[in-house]
């Protein structure tokens, strides 16, 4: 038996590294998209495109109840805050290397420890806030604010580790009310009738064959990724998991150099070390009582 749940904890780090790398190809393939296309439609592209992968995926198994959901105003917010996150990265990638808007992005740990105070109920204490300072402090290094280094998209990067941030929590309230299915459903859906009205408006029709391409692999990626990290929290706890969460920097490294030729300076590498390391203690950390 423990041979088996060994065995089952390691194919859900597996699945998570899948979801991470997926989510590191929605932005390669945004940053692909940014060349010719504006980002509100690539966000439209984005979410129809899941919608589609969804829906496919979810058909065999579709019901009348895999709508309903016990709280609809938080899958509407959770699936909101992810829209204004993709729009701003966006944006951001446009600017700013994959890697750089990576390193900052994942600072919504950070802002996780923050808010889940007050939205969850969980005490911060002097251990989490000297953890949020520091990984603060990394992602100034990556930004390099007043060394003229920083671009205003590294602003927009911060407000997606904002959204992201607030993602994660109401994912979590909304974990033990409604079933994962709906929730993703709602991601794409929420997404798709905010960005389709907006289609006759932005709409451009690609000239470039690769274009095309590129588009169905942001949706693609965009369901696949989400579709992993659902089937990695069936196999292994969350606590497990979450470290591995990070592999997200070194997939967005890869994906930059290979794709984009882009290789990170040593601030953002340095400033992403800071930034990770913050996030991994807060990790640690909130699984010390659960170890008690």
């Amino acid at each position: 038996m423990r041979g088996a749940g060994q065995g089952s904890t390691l194919i859900g780090i597996a699945l998570m590294i899948g979801a991470v790398a997926g989510f590191a190809c929605i932005d390669a393939s945004a940053k692909f998209l940014n060349r010719e296309m504006s980002a509100p439609l690539i966000v439209a592209a984005r979410y129809v495109g899941s919608l589609l992968v969804v829906s496919a995926v979810l058909a065999p198994r579709a019901h009348a109840g895999l709508l309903r959901t016990r709280r609809p105003l938080l899958q509407v917010l959770r699936s909101l805050c992810l829209v204004v996150a993709t729009l701003c990265t966006v944006v951001a990638l446009r600017y700013l290397p994959l890697a750089q808007v990576t390193s900052i992005t994942f600072a919504s740990p950070l802002v996780v420890a923050l808010i889940a105070g007050p939205l969850l109920g969980e005490t911060v204490g002097w251990r989490r806030t000297a953890a949020v300072l520091v990984g603060f402090c990394g992602v100034l290094i990556v930004s390099r604010p007043g060394l003229g280094g920083l671009h205003p998209a590294a602003g927009l990067a911060g407000v997606t580790a904002c959204a992201n941030g607030l993602y994660i929590v109401v994912t979590r309230l909304l974990a033990s009310h409604d079933p994962p299915e709906t929730t993703m459903l709602y991601t794409s859906l929420v997404g798709s009738v905010l960005m389709l009205p907006l289609l006759p408006f932005i709409w451009e029709a690609p000239s470039d064959p690769w274009l095309w391409v590129g588009i169905g692999a942001i949706g693609f990626f965009g369901a696949l990724g989400h579709w992993l990290l659902i089937l990695a929290h069936r196999h292994a706890p969350a606590s497990t998991l979450a470290p591995f969460a990070y592999a997200h920097l070194l997939w967005a490294v890869l994906l930059g150099f290979v794709v984009f030729h882009d290789l990170p300076d040593r601030w953002t590498l340095l400033g992403g070390a800071v930034v990770a390391a913050s996030g991994l203690y807060l990790l640690s950390y909130e699984r010390r009582p659960a170890r008690r």
